[in-house]
């Protein structure tokens, strides 16, 4: 790659520990711990660099869903405070200019709930550090999307939508408006500007489309955004671009795509994590494909908004762009959240200037999952949300270069002190087209060696994504290990972090490559003598409920599966799902009339007879994203035809993943009285 990458130390493992690290370590996870467990994102510093607030979520009985809260502590140590308790779950954290006030987005439902913004809408409010009131500050009817704070706090910005169906067939739609429609149905974004001393707003945009996400200048002159013609995913993977806006002339130019759409590997890819360098002459932003690596570009605008220079950021070796925010240390460097090899560390870019970068720092080394982080107005405060494999998240201030660079701020999950963590380890074998795969094992915490255990192979989805070397208590992590069993989960072909051809061999190669990766893997734990080969088990969510359906098809050793949200047949799931392009970026670009035959091959569908394992299915009953179309089918051809021992679990009101507590804890207890049973061969329900 044509920069250096410089890394600021070398470390195995990082220096961060539990508070209670010599505590004696005796109690074993439970389900009902999965429940305890607090997880921290949307850390946000100061201007003057002294505190830092976060989000932490967790379960709140008898709240059905998760709610989050922010929470303030000072960067030179400290306990935390806890700022909100409304339970209308506080996210996007903001702070004013003069550290005394922070902004956010908020849910509030009181009296009889007719008007905003009391109405159950999100709003922004305002909280006062030093008298801990809250104060409204938008009343949007329909509550807003977005928002951002202008740099001297005298004004917001925030998006509203509408409906705005102009379909030749509106006057049936809208006289027969109880019925649904298969398109016509619009939703496009109004912009709007809040002056925070006068309390007056004005409309600065309303250009007939959806804008899923915008970000301003710190002189609040221009606005970037990712715009769409309606609010539907298909349109964003696709047809969504970024225009930039001159707020006083109501201007409006369109960035030339040619580099993410016509000359990319695949024209599907989102646009994401607008970011304005702190001058306003260069705008960042982010462009994520199904099967390809995310590509970073930067558009200089200094000069003009109408021919800007566009170019594409360089990344190290195998490090692949992660999901996330995008942020400047100063007006040229960039810094971003990127993947190696299981681990999430976060990399500034430096000198970014004329179409050129200078070299790549590493800010957080060693075996570290990064989950949020920001950086000062300065660029001299870097705070993090972290885990790593001995330990679960909190909030560090990092100090790269430094011997001992993490210091950490918030012992979020203080009851894990005594909890026998399992033991994590990096391992590898040899999988399709004999290219190296690594894989997280987990381990029972009083694992020995040479003791044959039960093993889960837990799949991980995406495919676009990675299993991470990190302590994770939740699903499956913790919970399966305190119970004798190993998980292996496979950083298999596709997976981010490993470089771009590792990932994009995939590409017409489903349910064949990353197959042979997954069965090569359980070979090996098999061979080493860690997994008994007669005690296996496959589960997944998603994608890797779709690898579940496919390695049953393709291997009978194991003796159950749990297999969620999975796709069966991949004609099916373009025609439903609520983003083609990720089916036709797998199929090497092709629709299902061009190339019947990769749809066939690449579906565990055809393949139905091979099935011998017994199969736990779940599936959420509104699930756009892999509808339950899907494990019907499953379970009607094992149910009535193939008698193969087999349940389905439709969790009502549920989409894509489970938000209800007590969905997440009925997958949790049928999963594991179904390995039991089925692995183990204990007793479970009539034989009792």
């Amino acid at each position: 790659m044509p920069h250096a990458f410089r890394l600021f130390a070398v470390l195995l493992l990082c220096c961060s520990h539990s508070v209670a690290a010599d505590a004696p370590r005796t109690h074993d996870i439970t389900i009902d711990d999965v429940f305890s467990i607090a997880y921290l994102s949307g850390v946000q510093i100061s201007p003057d660099g002294k505190q830092a607030v976060y989000t932490d979520s967790r379960w709140e009985p008898p709240r059905e869903k998760r709610n989050s809260d922010l929470w303030l502590v000072a960067t030179d140590g400290g306990t935390p405070r806890r700022l909100t308790f409304d339970g209308g779950s506080e996210t996007s954290p903001t702070w004013s200019p003069d550290a005394k006030s922070i902004f956010y987005k908020a849910t509030r439902k009181r009296d009889d709930g007719k008007f905003p913004p009391y109405n159950g809408e999100s709003q922004v409010w305002r909280l006062n550090l030093a008298t801990g009131e809250e104060t409204p500050v938008t009343r949007a009817e329909k509550g807003i999307e977005a928002f951002s704070l202008t740099r001297d706090g005298a004004a917001i910005f925030f998006s509203t939508s509408k409906d705005a169906n102009t379909d030749l067939w509106k006057p049936l739609q809208d006289k027969f408006s109880d019925l649904k429609y298969g398109h016509g149905s619009r939703v496009v974004s109004e912009l709007w500007k809040l002056d925070l001393a006068s309390w007056r707003a004005e409309k600065v945009y309303d250009g007939d489309e959806y804008v899923h996400e915008f970000a301003i200048t710190d002189d609040g002159t221009r606005i970037a955004m990712i715009v769409t013609k309606d609010n539907e995913l298909i349109s964003l993977e696709g047809w969504s671009s970024v225009k930039v806006l001159e707020v006083e002339g109501e201007q409006t130019s369109t960035l030339v795509d040619d580099q993410w759409r016509r000359l990319a590997p695949s024209p599907h890819g989102w646009l994401t994590s607008l970011a304005w360098s702190q001058d306003g002459s260069k705008l960042a932003f982010g462009v994520s494909f199904d099967g390809y690596s995310t590509r970073v570009f930067i558009a200089d605008l200094e000069k003009s908004a109408e021919s800007p220079q566009i170019w594409s950021v360089d990344r190290p070796e195998d490090v692949e762009f992660a999901d996330g925010p995008l942020k400047w240390a100063s007006s040229d460097s960039l810094v971003f959240n990127g993947e190696w090899h299981a681990r999430s560390r976060v990399y500034r870019v430096n000198e970014l200037a004329g179409g050129k970068q200078g070299t790549t720092d590493v800010l957080t080394p060693g075996d570290v999952v990064v989950d949020a982080f920001d950086v000062s107005d300065d660029g001299g405060t870097l705070a993090v949300v972290k885990a790593d494999p001995m330990s679960l998240q909190d909030v560090f201030i990092v100090a790269p270069g430094a011997e001992q660079p993490y210091r950490r701020l918030t012992n979020a999950n203080p009851q894990t002190a005594d909890w026998k963590l399992p033991q994590l380890s990096i391992v590898e074998w040899t999988g399709a087209d004999g290219d190296k795969v690594e894989g997280v094992l987990e381990l029972p915490p009083d694992y020995k060696e040479g003791t044959k255990l039960p093993l889960i192979l837990d799949i991980h989805g995406g495919p676009t994504a990675a299993t991470s070397f990190a302590q994770r208590v939740g699903w499956v992590g913790g919970v399966f290990a305190s119970k004798g069993y190993a998980r292996l989960s496979p950083n298999y072909h596709g997976s981010t972090g490993y470089g771009d051809e590792f990932m994009a061999k995939l590409i017409g190669r489903e349910n064949e490559i990353e197959v042979a990766d997954l069965i090569k893997g359980v070979d090996a734990m098999i061979e080493r003598g860690i997994a008994d080969p007669e005690k296996l088990a496959v589960m997944g969510w998603s994608n890797g409920g779709f690898l579940t359906n496919a390695v049953v098809t393709a291997d009978q050793r194991f003796k159950a599966a749990s297999s969620g949200a999975g796709v069966l047949d991949q004609f099916l799931q373009w025609g439903l799902e609520d983003t083609p392009g990720h089916v036709i970026n797998y199929m090497s670009g092709k629709q299902p009339w061009q190339d019947a035959d990769a749809y066939r091959k690449a579906s565990p569908a055809y393949r139905l007879d091979k099935i011998k394992t017994p199969m736990l299915i779940h599936v959420g009953e509104n699930d756009a994203r892999v509808p339950a179309a899907h494990a019907k089918t499953l379970h009607r051809a094992l149910h009535r035809y193939l008698d193969v021992p087999t349940q389905l679990v439709i969790y009502p009101g549920e989409g894509h993943g489970l938000d209800i507590l007590k969905h997440r804890r009925a997958k949790l207890e049928w999963d594991m009285a179904w390995f039991d049973h089925f692995v183990l061969g204990k007793a479970i329900g009539m034989e009792e």
